[in-house]
């Protein structure tokens, strides 16, 4: 017997009445992100450089962090355009979790650089050193206008988990430039070299409690967990409140992609005779009340038998 091959796109096209998500990311501009990790990544070695150069630890943190956005925002556009993919024979959902999976790197990274700001923080509070503060107040005021200059790029292209964390990480960095901006000006005027490393502890717990949403916010999305704003008792509990419903039960709620929520379920009814008319009244429910709207549920007669 011959078999006619089957075309892939068509098992994940959405017919009349389907879904109205979509597997993949397509209106979203690269351009912002290609801007931002150009100039952050620029002067990022301008930083790192001055900062050996003056021997400052407030420099030094910034320029660390610059390098670690331009990471981050090389990680971002990778992510887009990855995420851009249509859903495959091999990957049938897509790639949009990709940017949540760079967010969720990010975020790890910035951890890993909060630990050593504070490592090197303690080292200097303990053996002070020598800080040039003419040099870091220059170099701090110019990434504070570089930093600036990416973040009203940035928030103009947020739409994105992936975005929004490359934001975060930037708005982390200006801070950094402003504790450098006033370490620089405190050690210039009044020689006090202990401003540099307290200024890097302070600006390591901003980044730190900026940094903890977003990893929040993308580790709960890797794992499927049920979207913040669904309660998923009250959807089982209106599930089983549909006229023609005996039982809900293996109910899942997660995330298809971001803003977009899916469930899966059995339904137990009285015959399945009865199903259509019940599955319509279902789906509408889960719309209007929970704007739940990619359905799959699977009738189960009272007895056991199923479809």
């Amino acid at each position: 017997m011959n078999y006619k091959p089957l075309d892939p796109s068509h098992l994940h096209a959405h017919l009349d009445g389907d879904a109205s998500h979509s597997h993949s990311i397509e209106a979203r501009s690269q351009k912002a992100l290609a801007v931002a990790l150009g100039l952050t990544l620029l002067f990022a070695v301008v930083e790192v450089i001055t900062g050996f150069i003056s021997n400052s630890l407030a420099l030094i943190s910034d320029a660390g962090h610059m390098v670690t956005d331009a990471a981050a925002l090389g990680l971002a556009l990778l992510a887009q355009l990855i995420a851009k993919r249509p859903p495959s024979a091999r990957h049938s959902f897509g790639f949009v979790r990709a940017e949540a999976l760079a967010a969720f790197v990010n975020c790890l990274a910035m951890l890993g650089l909060v630990a050593w700001i504070g490592y090197e923080a303690v080292q200097r509070l303990i053996h002070p050193e020598h800080v040039q503060g003419g040099i870091v107040l220059v170099v701090a005021a110019l990434g504070a206008s570089i930093n600036l200059l990416v973040a009203w790029i940035l928030s103009r292209n947020n739409d994105s988990i992936n975005t929004r964390a490359a934001l975060v990480n930037v708005m982390g960095d200006l801070l950094g430039s402003l504790a450098a901006i006033a370490s620089g000006a405190i050690i210039y005027v009044t020689g006090w070299v202990q401003a540099d490393p307290i200024l890097s502890i302070f600006v390591a717990l901003l980044i730190l409690r900026s940094t903890s949403g977003i990893l929040r916010e993308s580790y709960h999305f890797l794992m499927e967990g049920v979207p913040h704003a669904i309660d998923y008792v009250q959807v089982g509990a209106d599930m089983a409140a549909v006229d023609g419903v005996l039982a809900v039960h293996d109910m899942h709620v997660w995330d298809m992609s971001p803003g977009h929520p899916a469930l899966i379920g059995h339904i137990e009814i009285r015959s399945l005779e009865e199903w259509p008319p019940v599955l319509e009244a279902v789906r509408a429910m889960l719309r209007e009340r929970h704007g739940i709207d990619h359905v799959t549920l699977q009738p189960e007669a009272a007895g056991g038998k199923s479809l």
